[in-house]
């Protein structure tokens, strides 16, 4: 009977898988900044392309962009080589925060926090050593804004 219960479907308890892997083109160059603590911040935008047919067999194409912010040794690391136009390919996990504007108005936004990079252009690749794993700080690393300046970060 405990087992039954343990197994039925609204007691399944299941681990949380948050795991992103995409590969897109930046729109401009990388941006670096470093937190209060001194801790480097990589922030870009990269762009997404998707091609798919519809229901008149045309060919259609559509572009998704995302924010990425990259930490630590990765961000230094990585930041001068990361210009508009390079094709990347992330491992990372999705971030969401949400604010109050100064006129009041709900935002939010969801970012990829990026725990390894690979740039696919060989002109701007660096070496494997220059892709590291893990590299998302832990929350009491992140930066210490103050909320009424959240509309002002870049990133």
């Amino acid at each position: 009977m405990a087992d039954q219960q343990r197994n039925s479907p609204g007691n399944l308890r299941l681990g949380y898988l948050n795991t992103v892997i995409i590969m897109g083109r930046l729109t401009a160059d990388a941006d670096l900044r470093f937190t209060p603590k001194g801790t480097p911040v990589c922030s870009f935008r990269i762009a997404v392309n998707r091609r798919f047919k519809e229901n008149d067999e045309n060919w259609k194409d559509e572009t998704y962009y995302f924010n990425v912010t990259i930490w630590a040794k990765l961000a230094e690391r990585l930041s001068d080589r990361l210009k508009k136009g390079i094709a990347v390919l992330i491992n990372g996990e999705l971030r969401s925060r949400a604010w109050d504007s100064p006129t009041g108005e709900k935002r939010s936004e969801v970012n990829i926090y990026g725990r390894s990079v690979q740039i696919l252009d060989r002109s701007a690749a660096p070496g494997p050593e220059d892709t590291e794993i893990d590299a998302i700080p832990p929350v009491d690393e992140e930066p210490d804004i103050p909320k009424d300046q959240l509309d002002d970060i870049p990133f």
